[in-house]
């Protein structure tokens, strides 16, 4: 079904395989492509509790496919109607209802980089090399990172790195907060497994999606009261449900749960709480 990637679930665990070994995995629109399609049918899907992405071969995604003459000329749409493709995976991750895993196994530059900024949990190899370098080829960086990357690592850094577009190593990721672990090459995979089987077997999968969403759509609140009542309006709704049962039972008989309660079907009636918004053609 997909050329650029692999779609692959086992334990209710989807990985998400960048497959292009011999171009490091280099992006490209049929990439950009099945990459949302592979997150429309992971969301929709009762079977995947949990995603990892990672790449094929000695590198994560080494930047954008550079074949052609003028690899970043979209004249062909105005200046209006462009939408850059990591934008768009950016937005489709941004709405996600089951946390994502970037197992970054090599190399992560230009959008191989900046597309993962949206994911929950980064883990990368030791050896692994990042960085945000659109300003040193000329063009400015993209897929929302300007609204990602300050609230993960703080203005002064994000601004450094995309300023000077320098390589960034494992040890000042980790410490900036970029990545939340760093492993060798060989256990980055099973690193991301390991959460990933932690998420599927201790957790109820509604609560997880209202909880991710709460604290991604929290990021532009300025007061806390916003999050307080939602906070409360969750309780009240899945207290009583059956999952919030089953929860408590499996905690007093001593035993793993069996969460039954469905992403597609039993999500409350104020989901998603937030109003669609109309953007303009200018910013």
């Amino acid at each position: 079904m997909y050329t650029t990637i692999q779609y692959k679930i086992s334990d209710r665990i989807l990985t998400i395989t960048l497959n292009r070994p011999d171009q490091m995995n280099a992006f490209n629109e049929t990439m950009c492509a099945e990459i949302v399609d592979a997150l429309d049918r992971a969301d929709t899907d009762d079977d995947v509790r949990a995603i990892i992405v990672t790449g094929a071969g000695r590198a994560f995604c080494a930047g954008s496919d550079l074949e052609g003459a003028r690899p970043f000329d979209f004249s062909d749409t105005s200046v209006f109607e462009h939408r850059d493709t990591g934008g768009q995976i950016a937005l489709r991750l941004y709405d996600m209802k089951k946390p994502v895993i970037a197992a970054i196994n090599g190399a992560a530059v230009g959008v191989g980089i900046t597309m993962t900024l949206p994911m929950d949990i980064r883990i990368c190899s030791e050896k692994s090399k990042l960085g945000f370098v659109f300003a040193s080829r000329g063009i400015v960086n993209e897929a929302a990172s300007g609204w990602f990357l300050p609230r993960i690592v703080g203005m002064s850094k994000a601004m450094e790195w995309v300023s000077t577009g320098r390589l960034i190593m494992a040890d000042e990721a980790l410490a900036s907060g970029l990545v939340t672990y760093v492993v060798p090459a060989e256990e980055v995979y099973p690193k991301a497994l390991e959460i990933a089987r932690m998420i599927v077997a201790n957790t109820a999968p509604v609560s997880v999606a209202l909880a991710r969403q709460l604290m991604y759509k929290m990021l532009g609140e300025q007061h806390p009261m916003t999050s307080h009542k939602l906070e409360s309006m969750m309780l009240q709704w899945i207290g009583s449900k059956k999952d919030a049962d089953e929860g408590v039972n499996s905690f007093r008989e001593k035993r793993t749960a069996n969460y039954t309660m469905s992403v597609n079907d039993d999500m409350p009636e104020f989901y998603p709480w937030w109003a669609k918004r109309d953007f303009p053609r200018t910013v």
